[in-house]
């Protein structure tokens, strides 16, 4: 199978190119360090690409709607140009439910592809557990952490649920992935501070808004229905954070 990797070089988009070579497929990677823009369409080219599978992203939060609506357009008409027969893309868990700031583009991206002309499958999955180091803003010998409470997720198995829906049929809005314990992100960032021998302590902090609301007080955690992964944090940790 070919497959197209949009933001092919992130978080999640590098296992899933892995995963998927591995597998045997022909994998093409879609990202600005391998010359596509997947906003203007500059350099995307998804000749002989059976499916598309979209983990982009933007990285200003400020942007995430322009970014999702341009991104979502230009992939779609791309792929429908070419008869890619199938869409998979990647969402957050509560994006509909809670659409504030970030997670209103991710519902906006859902509903596009939705509505869009090519058959899709969209995965919903919890935080990742890279994002508690990643997201803590250092401040002297603190590090800040948002208050969010949720079901955290290794991002190596969803990139690998990912490739597995890519190899089947389209199935629209598949069950809902999270890791299988309910933490706090100021907690995984305590334990991976210590396992790196990082002597920062970690201040949590709760944000203000409807969204900091949620995050707090478990509205972001998935439903009663959700595929739980069984991938723990500190079987993460003690794997190397893979």
């Amino acid at each position: 199978m070919r497959i197209a990797v949009a933001g092919g070089t992130g978080v999640v988009g590098a296992h899933v190119v892995r995963i998927a070579a591995d597998a045997g497929h022909k994998v093409r990677v879609l990202s600005r360090s391998h010359g596509v823009d997947l906003v203007t369409g500059a350099g995307l080219d998804l000749s002989g690409i059976d499916v598309v599978i979209d983990v982009s992203g933007s990285t200003s939060p400020s942007e995430a709607m322009s970014y999702f609506e341009s991104s979502t357009h230009t992939l779609l008409r791309a792929e429908q140009d070419v008869g890619v027969k199938h869409h998979v893309a990647l969402s957050i868990v509560g994006a509909v439910e809670h659409p504030h700031g970030y997670y209103a583009a991710k519902a906006l991206q859902e509903q596009l592809i939705a509505d869009g002309p090519i058959p899709w499958t969209i995965l919903r999955t919890t935080q990742f557990f890279e994002f508690a180091e990643q997201k803590a803003v250092a401040v002297w010998r603190w590090a800040v952490v948002a208050k969010f409470l949720s079901r955290p997720i290794a991002a190596a198995s969803v990139a690998r649920r990912l490739v597995e829906i890519a190899e089947g049929e389209p199935r629209g809005m598949t069950p809902e992935f999270a890791g299988p314990d309910e933490l706090r992100m100021a907690d995984l960032a305590r334990m991976v501070f210590e396992t790196h021998g990082d002597q920062r302590g970690v201040i949590e902090l709760p944000l203000p808004g409807k969204m900091g609301r949620s995050m707090r007080d478990g509205g972001l955690l998935p439903g009663p229905d959700a595929e739980i992964d069984s991938k723990s944090y500190e079987e993460w940790l003690a794997d190397g954070a893979h």
